[in-house]
């Protein structure tokens, strides 16, 4: 069988992470610099799909660096409400692979115009986004054809970290990063098939995860919708209390995505209460009499939540084959989608 653009692009990871890091650490230190002079007091994110994602991603770890609140805003406050925010103080980060959909590049015009200033993660560097912004950080990916997200994604998510690990001079985070693309190698080669076995014909499952692996979740649910037809829903591991467990019975199937982190051992106690209800449980750590799926070594708490999504990359091509469909060309779905 032809490889999949998808899992050519999966593999690119790795490649894709350094040089995101390498190419972009010269323009991320002057960056840095300008942060720390403006000493923004909110940001904003601009963003949608799997780059509203990656956007959550990072207002869980700028908010656990910096203590500044992030806020994402709906890019149809500019596009369509024509309302201008007052942003005084404010960084806007905008993210978007193709750099080309008119909402997010107005809201980000929007946003410097009200004096914050605009930065921007994109692949493409020539795009409207990246020339209404006051700074551009490429993502440097090369050409995503699969219409499903999975470089650009990783990238999106790796500089803003690269960004947060200069601007608050982190060389602990700084460190880890230099580690990421071999750790994402070995993220490539865990092997999932046992989650692929319990999911080859479910219709439905609930993914959770905590902090910046709630972002995760969100990106997991997704692609498991848009690339193998299952109706898969994200929570916060806290917030699937507060209702949704409620749906939870015999055979319904969750993957947590569990970290060593400062959520593990209550995200650890939540998946043995949904264990007890009769739900199939999947994680990605130690939990006893849940089953357990292989993952990375740990790295660091901010970035090994991303690396159980280069895992689960590699598992839900294979899956969505194995399911018949054709990961690359989604139904319904186009690479470049321009909402106003």
């Amino acid at each position: 069988m032809t490889q999949t653009f998808m899992a050519q692009e999966i593999a690119e990871i790795p490649a894709s992470v350094a040089a995101c890091l390498s190419n972009n650490a010269q323009a991320q230190a002057a960056l840095a610099e300008t942060l720390r002079a403006f000493d923004p007091q909110l940001v904003i994110t601009v963003a949608r799909g799997s780059s509203d994602h990656a956007a959550s991603y990072f207002k869980y770890a700028c908010e656990i660096l910096t203590g500044i609140p992030v806020a994402s805003v709906g890019p149809s406050i500019a596009s369509v409400y024509a309302t201008p925010l007052r942003l005084p103080r404010t960084m806007s980060l905008s993210i978007s692979q193709s750099g080309q959909s008119p909402d997010i590049v107005a809201m980000t015009r929007a946003a410097r115009a009200s004096d914050a200033i605009a930065v921007a993660l994109t692949n493409n560097p020539d795009s409207d986004l990246a020339r209404e912004s006051n700074h551009c950080l490429p993502l440097h990916c090369g050409p995503e054809r699969s219409v499903a997200a999975t470089k650009s994604f990783v990238t999106s998510v790796v500089g803003g970290l690269a960004l947060l690990a200069a601007w608050r001079d982190d060389q602990v985070l700084a460190d880890a990063l230099s580690a990421l693309p071999d750790a994402c190698e070995t993220a490539l080669d865990c092997n999932w098939n046992v989650l692929s076995d319990r999911l080859v014909r479910a219709p439905a499952l609930y993914v959770l995860g905590r902090g910046a692996g709630y972002a995760i979740a969100s990106e997991v649910a997704l692609k498991f919708k848009e690339t193998s037809a299952i109706h898969a829903e994200a929570y916060s591991a806290a917030e699937v209390l507060h209702g949704p467990a409620a749906l939870v019975e015999r055979g319904f199937p969750v993957l947590g995505l569990v970290c060593e982190d400062a959520a593990q051992e209550g995200f650890s106690a939540t998946m043995q209460r949904l264990k007890a209800q009769g739900a199939d449980v999947f994680v990605t750590a130690s939990v006893p009499d849940v089953i357990e799926l292989p993952v990375a070594p740990p790295l660091h708490p901010l970035i090994d939540p991303l690396l159980r999504v280069v895992s689960f990359y590699a598992f839900i091509e294979a899956l969505a084959r194995r399911r018949g469909l054709q990961p690359d060309t989604p139904r319904h779905l186009r690479k470049i989608t321009e909402t106003v």
